[in-house]
């Protein structure tokens, strides 16, 4: 295969095993899935969902966040690690989307990635799932997962996502970030697959004997 082919048979492959992928954070709006997400770096996501409702019932929205004393705010998110970081980002993103946007979420990438704490992931995450913007926001996970794949030499994350969104149609980026979470986590894991053992892996490279080494993001 070269390499698109194997771009379209990843494509079909994920669309049947994960038809209808669900977001993984829990939350209830734009406000919400943005504080999930900035908390889920380096934190799994079922951590994440058992802090926030914890977190939510203090404010689940910009303007009532800015009222809480950080220090509060890092009593509660703590367990999902790097709090003071979080807690600070947490605080200053609420008092800058109240000051600069109405207390809204902006439905733009720029505007998203000048609150404090969100970076580039995080907010295409939004964008994405929030917004239904097309964006294909590159982790771990996938940035792994294309190495294996053959998709992109991968030498950073934003090599990945370049190279990525060339090989695959924008209106699948959406829902297909969210399947190679899935699938990396499930099938092909940092331990449970070098590129020799998932179902997806051997199909592509039926020959491989050894593990496919990775470049980390």
């Amino acid at each position: 295969m070269n390499k698109q082919q194997r771009a379209e048979f990843v494509h079909r492959r994920l669309a049947e095993i994960y038809p209808d992928p669900a977001i993984p954070l829990a939350h209830s709006d734009a406000y919400t899935l943005l504080v999930a997400v900035l908390l889920s770096a380096q934190c799994t996501d079922a951590r994440v969902n058992e802090v926030t409702p914890r977190l939510f019932a203090l404010a689940d929205n910009p303007a009532g966040m800015a009222r809480v004393p950080e220090e509060r705010i890092f009593e509660i998110v703590r367990p999902c690690g790097l709090g003071p970081q979080k807690a600070k980002a947490i605080a200053g993103l609420s008092r800058q989307l109240v000051l600069e946007h109405g207390g809204d979420v902006p439905a733009d990438l720029a505007a998203l990635e000048r609150l404090p704490g969100v970076g580039h992931k995080t907010a295409q995450v939004v964008m994405a799932q929030a917004f239904g913007v097309p964006s294909f926001p590159v982790d771990t996970h996938i940035h792994r997962l294309a190495q294996r794949w053959g998709l992109t030499q991968g030498k950073n994350v934003a090599q990945t996502e370049r190279d990525l969104k060339r090989l695959f149609p924008e209106d699948s980026w959406n829902a297909l970030h969210l399947r190679i979470i899935y699938y990396g986590r499930e099938h092909c894991t940092a331990r449970g697959c070098d590129g020799t053992v998932c179902g997806i892996c051997r199909t592509l490279y039926p020959d491989r004997r050894r593990a496919k080494s990775t470049r980390k993001a």
